[in-house]
């Protein structure tokens, strides 16, 4: 049994206003939650490596259930977002699924990490999943196949949508939005209602499309593995 990878953001703070940002919690823990029930080993890198934060927002009352309560409180797990390791240290041999979690800071550190779509493609061309939820789904847009194609240029995608955007706020602050650069990149972009968990796969590609899509992404991606 391989391992799964997260990705998570090392930004801490929008670089465009005083706002805290970082991992949006909820993303991680509904995800690989079934993983873990299944006895999959979960490793996560950051693009610097070392400690990441959480979006405070993603902490407050109305967004925590249960379960990311559950995770919030086991000092293992916490201690395993505490200690991220770098792409330098993630060989792409061991693991059948990268899974890029969101969080506004994701829009300056995913797209451009080379390391990381190194990682992504070659777990790809392994026949593993490369899969991504809300922001997240920005660690996608620069990710280029040995063909020279990019990943998800003809596939059926969602991720965090500009109304969605809109109505949280944050447009004014953001580098650009994830449904315009997926649509950019000659993907096939797909929204479900706003706020609802959403989620679609195509060839090995998962997406979800907003904070309540985690465990949707988790679903589809234990279906192709």
């Amino acid at each position: 049994m391989k391992k799964i990878l997260v990705v998570i953001t090392n930004v801490t703070k929008y670089p465009t206003t005083t706002r805290a940002t970082g991992l949006w919690f909820s993303e991680v823990v509904h995800f690989v939650e079934p993983f873990y029930k299944k006895g999959y080993e979960i490793d996560y890198v950051s693009p610097n490596g070392g400690m990441i934060t959480n979006d405070p927002h993603s902490l407050e009352a109305q967004n925590m259930s249960e379960l990311d309560w559950k995770y919030y409180t086991d000092a293992k797990f916490m201690n395993k977002l505490a200690q991220t390791k770098s792409p330098k240290e993630i060989n792409a041999k061991d693991y059948e699924v990268i899974y890029y979690a969101g969080g506004h800071g994701v829009l300056w550190d995913f797209p451009d990490n080379e390391e990381l779509q190194t990682i992504s493609k070659e777990i790809y061309e392994n026949g593993g999943v490369v899969s991504g939820v809300c922001h997240g789904v920005v660690g996608l847009l620069n990710i280029k196949l040995s063909n020279g194609e990019y990943l998800i240029k003809d596939k059926k995608v969602t991720g965090f949508s500009n109304e969605e955007e809109q109505q949280a706020g944050l447009s004014p602050f953001v580098p650009f939005l994830p449904e315009d650069a997926m649509k950019e990149r000659e993907a096939h972009y797909v929204k479900g209602a706003n706020w609802s968990a959403f989620a679609v796969s195509d060839e090995r590609v998962v997406t979800g499309q907003n904070p309540a899509s985690g465990l949707e992404v988790a679903k589809k991606v234990l279906e192709i593995i």
